[in-house]
């Protein structure tokens, strides 16, 4: 099992419309919209690191508002 972590950073007025849109994708344990550098955490469990790869790539930053993402792998259990 592959845990990591997505930061999203949203165009503004996004985060809210957005944080739905990515909690519907199959991969997302959580997403929660936060203040700071990045406006929405999102966090997932996946199989294989390509999935996550996919889901930070394609998934979240083809949706429409997504200015910006970061992914993080745990390295611990």
């Amino acid at each position: 099992m592959v845990h990591s972590f997505i930061m999203v950073k949203t165009a503004a007025g996004e985060s809210e419309r957005l944080v739905d849109a990515i909690r519907d994708l199959g991969q997302i344990a959580e997403a929660h919209i936060v203040a700071g550098n990045w406006d929405i955490i999102a966090e997932l469990d996946t199989e294989e690191v390509y999935d996550v790869l996919k889901t930070s790539s394609s998934d979240i930053q083809g949706l429409k508002g997504v200015d910006d993402a970061k992914t993080y792998i745990s390295l611990d259990d």
